[in-house]
């Protein structure tokens, strides 16, 4: 059940009503909303005591049932969009952001190159991979450790926040260092232990809905990742595995739509490897926009003939900046701001 207090909460009351759902042999977890905290009891109600005393306490305006099994993150829970903060910029908070780079990390100077002209044309955060879990152990598994440097230097040089991915607990220490976000991706989106870890590291999470994951089954993963108490987790919408085969993958957009409804969290997609060609990439990105998305992933390439990983669904500079052009219209239909306005006046 989900204990809703009264605006304007002390913390010593927050901490009443916690002992008293602690009494009752229940976990409680708090999330502080923008107006109002909310204490989730999680718990087993067929052998504990009722929670619905507690509305009697004059700092609680209600107590209500939840029927979601993700209760962390439901709006049921907290009806406001949750805001994750990522360095200076902000997901949930009515502002579109598109996080670009490339798919790998391959070396110093295309990476700073690439950060150059994804921030000068408007992207809030550069997205690389250093370490790149494949299909096949004999494609390219990126610089790792070195790909990290990369990304120090090129963050160093731009100012823009990094977001890269982590495969393996191992590299966690080594990622935390660089990284201002983590991603989960698919590969690992239902790898519970490594969500675990990834949240207790208290850094924004991007997580990717697993290829073959249903919605409840991703947005549990999110509850995973609140449940240890970081409620910091941007979901992100990639595409799942069908039998078509004229795309990579199937992007769902009307997974989209749903998540939003059903949780607190910002959502974002990911035209690139929802379509694995290039050449969708700036359609998809508009439905993205219009359909209210909190931004989108691009993968961007100096020159993805070349690319050591995934050139088919990577953009060049002047597709990429003349997308950011095309996207205020969508974006602004569905009552959003895009964001990185400022990169682009700097530029010009």
């Amino acid at each position: 059940m989900i204990i809703v207090l009264q605006s304007g909460s002390t913390d010593e009351q927050i901490a009443e009503v916690e002992g008293k759902v602690r009494e009752l042999g229940y976990v409680p977890h708090t999330i502080r909303g923008e107006v109002r905290t909310v204490v989730a009891a999680v718990g087993d109600e067929v052998t504990h005591s009722s929670l619905e005393p507690l509305s009697h306490l004059p700092m609680v305006d209600r107590v209500l049932p939840v029927q979601k099994k993700y209760k962390l993150i439901s709006r049921e829970t907290q009806p406001e969009t949750a805001v994750v903060r990522v360095g200076g910029v902000e997901f949930g908070s009515g502002q579109f952001q598109v996080i670009a780079g490339p798919c790998s990390v391959e070396g110093e100077e295309m990476l700073i190159d690439t950060a150059r002209a994804v921030r000068d044309a408007g992207a809030t955060i550069l997205r690389g991979g250093a370490f790149k879990p494949r299909t096949s152990p004999y494609s390219f598994q990126g610089l790792g450790q070195q790909g990290l440097a990369y990304l120090d230097k090129a963050k160093e040089v731009t100012g823009l926040p990094v977001v890269t991915e982590l495969v393996s607990v191992a590299d966690i220490d080594a990622v935390c260092r660089t990284a201002d976000m983590i991603q989960i991706g698919a590969r690992n989106a239902l790898n519970y232990a490594l969500l675990e870890a990834a949240a207790d590291t208290g850094k924004p999470i991007l997580l990717k809905r697993g290829m073959s994951a249903t919605v409840e089954e991703w947005l549990l993963a999110a509850e995973y990742i609140a449940k240890r108490g970081n409620g910091n987790v941007i979901l992100c919408e990639r595409g799942i595995r069908t039998y078509e085969t004229a795309t990579r993958n199937t992007l769902d957009l009307g997974a989209v739509c749903v998540a939003k409804r059903e949780s607190r969290l910002p959502v974002i997609v990911d035209p690139s490897h929802g379509a694995g060609r290039w050449d969708l990439i700036e359609p998809l990105s508009r439905a993205a926009a219009a359909i209210g998305a909190d931004g989108i992933i691009v993968e961007v390439h100096p020159n993805p003939a070349v690319a050591l990983s995934d050139g088919d669904q990577q953009i060049e500079f002047d597709t990429f900046a003349r997308l950011m052009k095309e996207l205020r219209p969508f974006v602004e239909a569905a009552g959003m701001e895009l964001a990185g306005a400022g990169n682009v006046a700097a530029a010009t």
